[in-house]
């Protein structure tokens, strides 16, 4: 309904309702000076409105109604319409000043997901893309996220866009409220995250839908959004209400080690921190030195997805190992009850296996349309 109502045809030059009514005047043979007496409005007033230096107020269109036979309705209409018509036409003239903001955002691939409709006309896709936000401005949107993405971790080395990051955060957003969810309970959600923990043997048409279903459960929208050009991140915690949270995921590595401990990871930061904040991360491969928050969140959230996937006593029993085989991680996996490829991907992070190695045990996954 929103890209119908945009798209109608709306002219440039707008009537005022004040040339209605000097044509009803002309009609009827009457003067604006009779009108001003019969009304008992100054002829100021009339002329004012006539030329449209005045609006109709309500009590005047009552007026005009009694002496001029048209119903008040009729000229409240008229004055609502002539100034929604004034907006819109300053509106169109201070969005042509933004269309160069456009080409900051990934337009094509944000049509080709069918996140927004591909329009020519530069205005319109502006609108397009505002109604996509739902903000008035592309200074509005800068303003909202800024005052909420109070954690956002992006790679120095990687750059990225913020513009393309907040058009993935909004999609997610759009995507969480449609799932419908009990009021938030963190021992549940805690006692979910286990069973969670056992789908990463899982194949993908198995775990997806099942850890959606166990957040939801608890109060959680688990959402994965595909990831778009310039986005530079794997994940993102926030609140959308204060009982309803939601974790968004792409698959920017593609492989079930990056997947799992982003998915923990945010996870961490639902059940450990402030409601108040929004956590994106960039997890730069969990390649070593590991970026570190000022406040040291990032690092809890690190720790929690650690030790939830590899419990503490038992990752240290496997590092008393000079060696790492195939075998053995796979053994370990199994005896632990977690994929191979999430053991390669921690002993590589912490140092103790090479990056060259093992990389066949870790599952890659792919979008499917």
């Amino acid at each position: 309904m929103i890209s119908e109502i945009q798209n109608q045809y709306r002219p440039d030059f707008v009537s005022a309702p004040g040339e209605t009514l000097q044509e009803t005047l002309e009609a009827v043979g009457m003067s604006q000076a009779e009108l001003a007496e019969r009304t008992g409005r100054p002829k100021k007033t009339i002329n004012e409105i006539i030329k449209g230096k005045a609006a109709i107020s309500p009590e005047t269109a009552l007026q005009l109604e009694r002496v001029l036979g048209v119903p008040a309705s009729f000229w409240n209409s008229r004055e609502r319409h002539y100034r929604e018509d004034l907006a819109r036409v300053a509106e169109q003239e201070r969005l042509k000043e933004q269309v160069a903001w456009l080409a900051k955002l990934p337009i094509t691939a944000m049509t080709r997901m069918g996140w927004i409709k591909k329009v020519k006309d530069k205005v319109q896709q502006l609108l397009e893309v505002l109604n996509f936000f739902g903000v008035a401005s592309p200074q509005e949107l800068q303003n909202f996220w800024n005052r909420r993405v109070v954690n956002f971790r992006m790679s120095p080395s990687l750059g990225g866009n913020p513009w393309a990051a907040w058009a993935w955060l909004r999609k997610g957003e759009m995507e969480a409220k449609k799932v419908k969810c009990p009021p938030y309970d963190p021992k549940t959600f805690r006692n979910m995250l286990s069973q969670i923990r056992s789908l990463t043997v899982a194949d993908p048409e198995i775990f997806h839908p099942r850890m959606v279903s166990l957040c939801a459960a608890s109060g959680v929208a688990l959402v994965f959004v595909p990831e778009i050009p310039g986005i530079r991140v794997s994940g993102a915690a926030r609140w959308l209400t204060p009982v309803k949270a939601m974790i968004q995921l792409n698959l920017r590595y593609k492989t079930d080690d990056h997947l799992w401990f982003t998915f923990f990871h945010e996870a961490g930061h639902i059940l450990k921190h402030d409601k108040r904040l929004t956590f994106i991360e960039e997890l730069e491969g969990l390649r070593p030195p590991p970026a570190r928050s000022p406040d040291g969140l990032e690092d809890q959230a690190n720790r929690f997805a650690a030790n939830f996937l590899i419990p503490a006593e038992k990752y240290h029993k496997l590092l008393r190992r000079k060696t790492f085989s195939k075998e053995a991680i796979k053994q370990f996996a199994d005896e632990t009850g977690i994929a191979p490829g999430i053991v390669v991907g921690r002993l590589q992070y912490d140092g103790r296996l090479p990056y060259s190695h093992c990389n066949d045990l870790k599952r890659k996954f792919e979008w499917v349309n």
